[in-house]
């Protein structure tokens, strides 16, 4: 089975970027995996955000073919559990020939595009970047892989990368 994940608009930062890249690259390890850049929409100040959306919606469908299962990360969703997704994706990787991923542009989907889809994948109720939604969706895909081969599941400490709380009193 392969898998792609299809984004609207170029990762601006490099750091987020590079981390990105460093995800897909490991979990090409597992299965084919791929990223498809949309270029984002010129001259949009004169286009209102649902034709917007629906020329987005026609640029996302085009890569879209009629096997796929297509998902949408969507904030309304199912949320998984990093293990629930990994048995989700098991169970897809042996009746799928391509899933296919898709982060949406500012303004979200078009009713064509979530007519198509065939499932909504919610990360968090929180709302995240488009940018580090493809980060945090790129390292849940590798964990996922990981966790289906029996691999232990690690934080990656030569990212440098790791989340403080302070709370205030």
């Amino acid at each position: 089975m392969k898998a792609e994940l299809i984004v609207v608009g170029k990762t601006t930062d490099a750091r987020i970027a590079a981390l990105t890249e460093e995800y897909v690259g490991r979990t090409g390890h597992y299965m084919p995996f791929a990223v498809s850049v949309i270029p984002e929409l010129k001259n949009t100040k004169s286009l209102s955000q649902e034709l917007q959306k629906e020329m987005e919606g026609e640029r996302i469908l085009r890569l879209v073919q009629p096997a796929d299962r297509l998902v949408l990360l969507d904030e309304r969703g199912k949320e998984y559990s990093s293990r629930e997704l990994a048995d989700w994706l098991r169970f897809w990787q042996q009746t799928a020939k391509r899933l296919v991923f898709v982060v949406g542009g500012p303004f979200g989907f078009s009713q064509a595009v979530y007519a198509r889809a065939d499932e909504l994948l919610s990360l968090s109720r929180m709302t995240f970047s488009h940018q580090m939604v493809r980060l945090f969706f790129a390292e849940q895909l590798y964990r996922a892989c990981t966790i289906i081969k029996g691999e232990p599941i690690t934080t990656n400490k030569s990212a440098g990368y790791f989340l403080r709380v302070d709370v205030m009193k």
